[in-house]
C-alpha cells in the first residue's frame, strides 16, 4: 500500500503491505504467513483495529503488526463488541464515527467485560468528542489526520506501564519493588496487586485511573503538575492536550466517592495540580 508515512491525511486504495504476515482467509485478522492459528505473537499482544475506513484500518494494522502485535480488523461498531470478546485484546484502536454502533457506544460497552488500554480516533477536533471518548473509558485519543508512527509510540508507552497478570503468561510482568499496600484514611491501594478499596468494597478502576492514583500515592507529599502525571502516566514522548489529566482526574473521583470540593482522596493545588489526600 502506498501511503505517506507522516501523515494519515492521504491514503491511497489497494492491497495491504505483508511483509511475512497475511490476511488470515474469511477474516479480517493479521497472523503470521508461516503461523498456525494458534500461534501467540512475537510480543505476546493483541489488537483490535475498529475503523471504517479500510484503507485506513489496513495502515494502522500493519504498522501495529510490526511492533509484533497479533492484529484484528474490523469496520464495524456491533461487531467490534463481538470480537473484543473473542480476541480479548491488550489495545483497542476505536474510530468515533462507526456505522451501525458508534465508538462512544462501543467504548462503553467495552468498558463493561475488558481493561484493555483504549485510543479514540477521531475526524473532528472538537473538544467535546474529546471529552465524551474520554468519559465513557477511552484512555487516550488522536484526531485525523495524525502520524501512524506516533500512534505507535503511544500505544508502546501505554503497554509499559505495569499490568497485572492474566495467568496466560502474555500479559507484561510487573515492573518496580513496590508489592506494599498504601492507606489514606478509609482508601487502601495494592500497589503490586493493582486493586484500591474503599470502605473495604473493591474499586473498579481503568489501568489509566489507577496509574494516575498509583503516581499520586506513591508520593502523597508531592503536589503533581499536569505535565508530570502526563510524563508518570501516558510517558515522557505522549503529545496532546495535558487537560487530558483533569478528565481522568474527574472520573477517578467519582469513582472513589470523592469530589474536587472535598478533595478526601484526591486534592486539587490551584494554579499547580493535584496531589494524594489524607483521606480524611
Amino acid at each position: 500500500m502506498a501511503f505517506d508515512e507522516g501523515s494519515l491525511k492521504n491514503v491511497a486504495t489497494g492491497p495491504p503491505r505483508r511483509s511475512r504476515w497475511d490476511m488470515a482467509s474469511g477474516s479480517d485478522q493479521l497472523v503470521p504467513a508461516s503461523a498456525s492459528s494458534a500461534a501467540v505473537p512475537p510480543s505476546g499482544l493483541r489488537a483490535l483495529v475498529v475503523e471504517d475506513e479500510v484503507a485506513l484500518a489496513r495502515v494502522v494494522g500493519t504498522y501495529l503488526e510490526r511492533a509484533g502485535c497479533e492484529v484484528t480488523l474490523v469496520h464495524d461498531g456491533l461487531d467490534a463488541v463481538e470480537r473484543a470478546r473473542q480476541v480479548d485484546p491488550d489495545v483497542v484502536v476505536l474510530d468515533l464515527g462507526l456505522p451501525h454502533l458508534d465508538g462512544i457506544e462501543v467504548c462503553r460497552q467495552l468498558r463493561t467485560f475488558s481493561d484493555a488500554y483504549v485510543v479514540m480516533l477521531t475526524a473532528r477536533a472538537d473538544e467535546i468528542d474529546t471529552l465524551v471518548g474520554l468519559s465513557v473509558g477511552a484512555d487516550d485519543y488522536m484526531t485525523k489526520p495524525f502520524s501512524p508512527r506516533e500512534l505507535i509510540a503511544r500505544i508502546q508507552a501505554m503497554l509499559r506501564r505495569p499490568r497485572p497478570s492474566t495467568g496466560d503468561g502474555r500479559t507484561p510482568a510487573q515492573s518496580g519493588t513496590d508489592t506494599g499496600r498504601r492507606t489514606f484514611g478509609s482508601l487502601t491501594l495494592d500497589a503490586a496487586g493493582r486493586e484500591v478499596w474503599v470502605d473495604g468494597t473493591p474499586i473498579a478502576l481503568t489501568r489509566t485511573e489507577f496509574d494516575l492514583l498509583a503516581a499520586l500515592s506513591a508520593h502523597p507529599n508531592m503536589v503533581f503538575t499536569r505535565a508530570q502525571l502526563i510524563t508518570a502516566v501516558w510517558g515522557p514522548s505522549w503529545v496532546g492536550n495535558e487537560h487530558l489529566v483533569d478528565v481522568h482526574i474527574g472520573h477517578l473521583r467519582r469513582k472513589l466517592g470523592d469530589d474536587a470540593t472535598r478533595g478526601v482522596f484526591v486534592r486539587t493545588v490551584r494554579g499547580v495540580g493535584y496531589r494524594m489526600g489524607a483521606g480524611q
